[in-house]
C-alpha cells in the first residue's frame, strides 16, 4: 500500500458498504477501471449499463449510461479525483472533466463523492465503497433510493464477472498443457 489514509465516514453525511470479497483486488481494480469489464457488472440487474467512458487520472471522465427495465437512460458524468493503482478510486459527480464545475442537475442524490479503497484480504480484497454526500438529506435520499441494496448487487455482479473470468483463464491455461 502507498500509506493512503482511510476516510473516516461521517454517519450523518456518508454511506458506506463494506466487505470481504474473495477475488484478488487487482482484478475487482480491473473490473473497476476498465470498460469493457465495468459494462457487464456496474449497475444492478434488470438494469444494464448501456455506455461508459473511463480516462483512468485526475481530471479525467468517469461518465455511465444506465437503462431502467423500462428503456428510460440515465447518463451520469464525473470526474476522478484520485487514482491509486489496485488501491483507491475516488470521483465525484460534482466535477466534469478537467476539474470544471458540473452543470449537471444533480438529481434528488445531490453531488457525491465515492471513494472505492481495496485491501487485500488473503486472497481476497476487503472492498469498501464510501459514498461522501453535500447534507443528510442527500445522504438520506441515496439510502431511500437503496444504496446499500443497490451498490451490494452491483458487487455481487463484479464477483462474478472476476470469476468467470478467473475460471476462463484457467480453463485456457490448462488446455495449453494438454
Amino acid at each position: 500500500m502507498t500509506g493512503f489514509q482511510p476516510l473516516k465516514p461521517d454517519p450523518e453525511l456518508d454511506l458506506v458498504l463494506e466487505r470481504t470479497v474473495d477475488v484478488p483486488r487487482e482484478l475487482v481494480w480491473k473490473a473497476w477501471t476498465t470498460r469493457e469489464h465495468l459494462m457487464k457488472w456496474f449497475t444492478p440487474v434488470p438494469w444494464k449499463t448501456v455506455d461508459c467512458e473511463i480516462d483512468l487520472r485526475p481530471g479525467g471522465i468517469f461518465r455511465t449510461t444506465m437503462r431502467s427495465p423500462e428503456g428510460e437512460e440515465f447518463p451520469n458524468t464525473g470526474c476522478y479525483l484520485e487514482v491509486i493503482e489496485n488501491e483507491k478510486l475516488t470521483w465525484t459527480s460534482a466535477l466534469e472533466p478537467g476539474f470544471r464545475p458540473s452543470t449537471a442537475d444533480p438529481g434528488p442524490v445531490g453531488y457525491f463523492t465515492a471513494v472505492i479503497s481495496l485491501e487485500p484480504h488473503g486472497e481476497g480484497t476487503r472492498y469498501t465503497a464510501t459514498a461522501i454526500h453535500t447534507d443528510v438529506a442527500s445522504r438520506k435520499a441515496h439510502e431511500e433510493m437503496g444504496f446499500h441494496d443497490g451498490w451490494g448487487k452491483a458487487l455481487d455482479q463484479l464477483v462474478e464477472v472476476v470469476k468467470k473470468e478467473m475460471h476462463g483463464r484457467a480453463f485456457i491455461r490448462a488446455r495449453g498443457r494438454q
